[in-house]
């Protein structure tokens, strides 16, 4: 997989440095997962927001939302199923209270934004866009479409195609689409959003699960059905994420259980440019901070000059030797 490289024809400045499309250049590969990370200052105590290549804020509508009734989150073998149904501030609330604060540091700030309609995320999109502060939009299309009978946006090529259209017409910030895993194949959306404007992607977003009270014989989450998130889905988002990498030519954000260093280099390893951490700093809010350094150690180890060097690097041919694997 060639690189992604600038204007000028270089590699982005700095060796763990990334360019994900339409001018946006991250210090390091390394983002927050939107949901799992609130917006930002909750965990600056913990985590050194400079040392991260964005943070990606809690998703964010036109107005405020409660989000559902508790109980709405609940752990997992290997993970946690999350029904919190987007709670924000909204968008105004967001500008004027959150995006301050973010200002003061260096690092990349990502809205996620949602609606329930094209006019709902096309207004956020203009907002955000006026605002200073705000060097790009998450576009999350798992959310249903209620003109169109309550199916998510993201679940049919068309309508994916069709949102990623209007809200890129909407504004000149970098766009990044978020895809549902929950579909019949991701390539097919994926080529849909990249045709549209999208000039990133990011997958996956969670996968739909449930878990039952046995004795109690009801649903554990109040809206039966939640998000399936954490290590256990990170072999189906780093699949995924390489089957999106083969589809497409835009840059692709891997998510899905990264924990730790090791799980971000996977994703960097199968072609995503950057990665993001979700679940992970619900246990370590430092994990954001120690993949960063892991990924340095290891180009380090390797003997690599630039990121660039990993990214796309999957010896997939079968056999020994030089050039084969396993």
């Amino acid at each position: 997989m060639a690189a992604i490289v600038t204007p000028s024809g270089m590699s982005p400045a700095g060796r763990l440095a990334v360019a994900l499309g339409r001018g946006l250049v991250l210090k390091n590969p390394v983002m927050t997962a939107s949901g799992t990370f609130g917006y930002g200052e909750e965990y600056a105590p913990f985590c050194d927001l400079n040392r991260l290549g964005a943070v990606v804020v809690k998703g964010i509508s036109l107005e405020p939302r409660l989000g559902n009734p508790p109980p709405r989150i609940m752990e997992t073998p290997a993970g946690m199923l999350n029904a919190v149904g987007l709670q924000n501030v909204g968008v105004r609330a967001f500008i004027n209270e959150k995006l301050p604060y973010l200002r003061q540091f260096d690092t990349k700030v990502i809205a996620n934004i949602f609606g329930e309609s094209g006019e709902d995320y096309c207004r956020v999109a203009e907002l955000l866009g006026a605002a200073d502060g705000v060097h790009g939009i998450e576009l999350n299309i798992s959310c249903p479409n209620v003109k169109k009978g309550g199916i998510a946006f993201g679940a049919l090529p068309e309508a994916a195609a069709e949102i990623t259209g209007q809200v890129r017409g909407a504004t000149d910030l970098p766009l990044i689409v978020k895809l549902t895993p929950n579909v019949t194949d991701i390539t097919v959306i994926a080529r849909a959003v990249e045709a549209a404007g999208a000039d990133a992607l990011s997958l996956i977003n969670t996968l739909t699960g449930m878990a039952v009270d046995i004795e109690r014989r009801c649903p554990r989450l109040a809206n039966i059905t939640g998000g399936l998130s954490g290590p256990a889905i990170r072999p189906v988002a780093l699949r995924m994420v390489w089957q999106a990498v083969q589809a497409v030519r835009i840059p692709v954000i891997g998510i899905g259980g990264i924990m730790a260093a090791a799980d971000a280099l996977e994703f960097l390893i199968c072609g995503a440019r950057a990665i993001q951490v979700g679940t992970a700093s619900f246990i370590r809010p430092t994990a954001a901070n120690e993949i960063v350094v892991g990924i340095e150690d290891y180009l380090r180890r390797h003997d690599m000059g630039h990121v660039d060097d990993l990214i796309g690097s999957l010896v997939t041919t079968v056999g020994g030797g030089k050039d084969g694997c396993c």
